[in-house]
C-alpha cells in the first residue's frame, strides 16, 4: 500500500510518500511544495492545488494522510491554514483517494513515542525509521511522519489496539452488565 502524507501549509506544504510492504515501510518520495509567496492567496492556493494533484499523478497514493489544523497564534492565520488544508484535501478528493486525518500529536507520539517530540526529534527518527541519506526538511519530514503514523495505525487496528492500549471485550462487556443492573 502506498500511503501519501501531507503537511499543509500557507507557505510551505510539505508531502511524503512510503509504501508498505508487510511490516516493512519503504520510502519512495518526499519533498517540500512552495506556492509563489508574493502572489495573491487564490493564486498560491491554485498553484498548491495543481502541485498536490502532480504528486498524486505521478506516484499514485492508495490512501493519503493530513495532518489536522491546530489552534494557531491567530485567527487570520488558522483561517489561511485551513484554505491551504482545502485545496490540498479538494486535490486529494478529485483523484478519489482516501483521506484521513491525524493530529500533529498523534502523528509525533506514533513515531517518535512522545506527542511533545521537537521538529529535529521528528527529522531524526523519520530518517532512521526509513533509512535515508540525509534528514529531510522539517515540512517534508511532518509529512513522511504522518505516513508512516498512519501505516502503524493499520498495524494496531488489526491487533485490536486503539489509543495505545489493547480492546478488551470482557471489560466493556463487564461494564455495560454493570450499569444494566444498576439501571432503575
Amino acid at each position: 500500500m502506498r500511503i501519501l502524507g501531507i503537511d499543509p501549509g500557507s507557505v510551505a506544504t510539505g508531502y511524503g510518500l512510503v509504501d508498505r510492504d508487510g511490516s516493512r515501510l519503504v520510502h519512495v518520495a518526499h519533498g517540500t511544495l512552495r506556492p509563489p509567496r508574493a502572489a495573491a492567496l487564490a493564486h498560491r492556493l491554485g498553484v498548491l492545488h495543481d502541485e498536490v494533484r502532480r504528486v498524486i499523478d505521478a506516484h499514485a497514493p492508495d490512501a493519503a494522510v493530513v495532518e489536522r489544523v491546530f489552534v494557531a497564534a491567530s485567527a487570520g492565520s488558522a483561517l489561511v491554514l485551513g484554505q491551504a488544508r482545502g485545496a490540498v484535501l479538494a486535490a486529494l478528493g478529485a483523484a478519489g483517494i482516501p483521506v484521513h486525518e491525524l493530529a500533529p500529536r498523534e502523528i509525533k507520539k506514533s513515531v517518535v513515542g512522545t506527542g511533545a517530540a521537537s521538529k529535529v526529534q521528528v527529522q531524526a527518527m523519520v530518517g532512521r525509521l526509513l533509512a535515508l541519506d540525509a534528514r529531510p526538511q522539517s515540512d517534508a519530514a511532518d509529512a513522511l511522519a504522518a505516513a508512516i503514523a498512519h501505516a502503524q495505525a493499520g498495524d494496531l487496528a488489526r491487533l485490536g489496539v486503539v489509543g495505545g492500549r489493547r480492546r478488551r471485550a470482557s471489560r466493556a462487556t463487564s461494564e455495560s452488565q454493570w450499569r444494566a443492573r444498576r439501571a432503575p
